[in-house]
């Protein structure tokens, strides 16, 4: 039995079973014979109708789906129910999305020899699907990969953390209760051998992971032949602060990207390089406003930073910063562990390159502020680490603003707003060490599918 605990006061939340084995024998061999049958296939207007009946479920267990997702993940309640509300509006695009499933016409009569033919292509399911999901978005990463795939057609199995598997089993049910037939969607909680048999399965179509890059790599590294995969790991995200931003719109910005969900974002606000003109009163007044933040119980609706999701997790960002500091950074505020699972929101002023804060990502409540004289100069040093996902600049000058976007490593750049910005809709993800794939749900359910050619010779 897996004991889920509250990262929070570690109080025992739900006792379920691993599965083993032969459960994840059983769900690949069922997803396979669905995939494999195309008269068991489900019609685009039975996966909508489907899907709108669990979007309509969703909406009236708001306040359950919230609780759940903020006692398992220790991210706070008003963020966890932003989380579920997302959620929801992202099985509301995924319904969107099935209509604009479609393929294009392909030209003939080019050449002689393809004179007299019609040609065109249609999108087909992939295949089966098996996603390894991340704690920190309990049930919003779920249903990127989840109902992406129902969407699309293809049979699905998910391995939740083991950490935060009860929103995904929440969500299980409720796909089961809208109709979904048996065998299309499937929790398997297990342990990460039996995740490898699962990933690495010949019948898998498509892999999707959501963790660290040591993980997804190695899984990468063992598919099947022919499996396709997104890879989503993390960064260590990098803003470039102008002398001529506008102070009232980015200190808030910066402290919400880089202190949301205790910094346990892949794209949370990491390194800011600030302007020499600004830095160091940029680095105080965020520091002045992090020491403010309320930090606690996730289920209090007044806490704003939750906890780490293990002790061994508050263990290494003390660590990481105690490093910092007998290098050299200058500590603003926090440094410092509050309890066993809760890490006191921190600024760092100027930590330098070699340390651990500055070349891998934190997934903490950290901040670390460097000056800069030169922008080109700020850049090299953002791009200097192997990480490309998403990131920032502030700035009044339009032509400071594009130079800055051409020349950042990443996969997205935000201008004027924080590192952490993302809508459900849009394309995500990051490159290189960061992850392959695209995600974003109508990115991820065109992944999912496979183009399919027919050219119809004419008589």
């Amino acid at each position: 039995m897996l004991k889920v605990t509250s990262p929070y006061n570690f109080e025992t939340i739900s006792e379920i079973p691993l599965a083993g084995k032969a459960e994840v024998e059983q769900a690949l061999a069922t997803a396979y014979s669905l995939f494999s049958d195309r008269s068991q296939w489900l019609p685009a207007y039975r996966r909508i109708e489907i899907l709108q009946k669990v979007a309509k479920i969703m909406k009236s267990r708001v306040e359950a789906l919230t609780k759940t997702a903020a006692e398992e993940g220790g991210k706070p309640y008003m963020d966890s129910k932003v989380e579920v509300m997302r959620a929801i509006n992202g099985v509301e695009i995924a319904i969107r999305e099935i209509a604009g499933l479609k393929g294009e016409q392909i030209p003939m009569g080019h050449t002689p020899s393809s004179e007299g033919r019609l040609a065109f292509t249609i999108r087909e399911p992939i295949g089966v699907v098996v996603a390894i999901s991340a704690f920190n978005h309990p049930l919003n990463l779920i249903i990127h990969q989840t109902v992406t795939a129902i969407a699309a057609g293809c049979p699905v199995i998910v391995k939740p953390a083991r950490t935060t598997p009860l929103s995904c089993l929440a969500f299980d049910a409720i796909l089961k209760e809208a109709g979904l037939p048996y065998g299309w969607c499937r929790t398997i909680v297990c342990d990460n051998a039996n995740a490898e048999l699962l990933a690495t399965d010949r019948r898998v179509g498509y892999f999707s992971f959501i963790g660290s890059a040591r993980v997804g790599w190695s899984l990468k590294s063992k598919l099947a032949p022919g499996t396709a995969c997104a890879l989503e790991h993390g960064g260590a995200a990098p803003v470039i602060a102008e002398a001529d931003a506008d102070w009232e719109n980015m200190i808030p910005s910066l402290l919400k990207g880089g202190f949301y969900h205790a910094g346990q974002v892949c794209v949370s606000v990491q390194r800011v390089y600030a302007h020499e003109s600004i830095a160091e009163k940029l680095a105080h007044e965020l520091a002045s406003r992090a020491k403010k933040l309320i930090v606690g119980n996730p289920l209090d609706p007044k806490t704003e930073v939750g906890p780490l999701i293990l002790p061994e997790e508050v263990d290494r960002v003390e660590m990481w910063v105690r490093q910092a500091v007998e290098k050299g950074a200058r500590l603003l505020c926090g440094g410092k562990r509050i309890s066993d699972s809760c890490y006191a929101p921190t600024v760092l002023f100027n930590p330098p390159g070699d340390a651990l804060v500055s070349k891998e990502e934190i997934f903490g409540p950290v901040v670390c502020v460097y000056s800069y004289s030169d922008r080109d100069e700020a850049i090299h040093r953002a791009n200097a680490v192997p990480f490309i996902f998403q990131a920032a600049v502030f700035t009044q000058d339009i032509d400071a603003a594009l130079d800055t976007v051409n020349k950042l490593n990443a996969t997205a750049v935000m201008v004027n707003d924080h590192t952490a910005f993302r809508v459900d809709w849009m394309p995500f993800g990051g490159r290189n060490h960061s992850g392959i794939g695209t995600g974003g749900i109508p990115y991820s359910i065109h992944e999912m599918t496979a183009g399919k050619l027919v050219v119809i010779k004419r008589k």
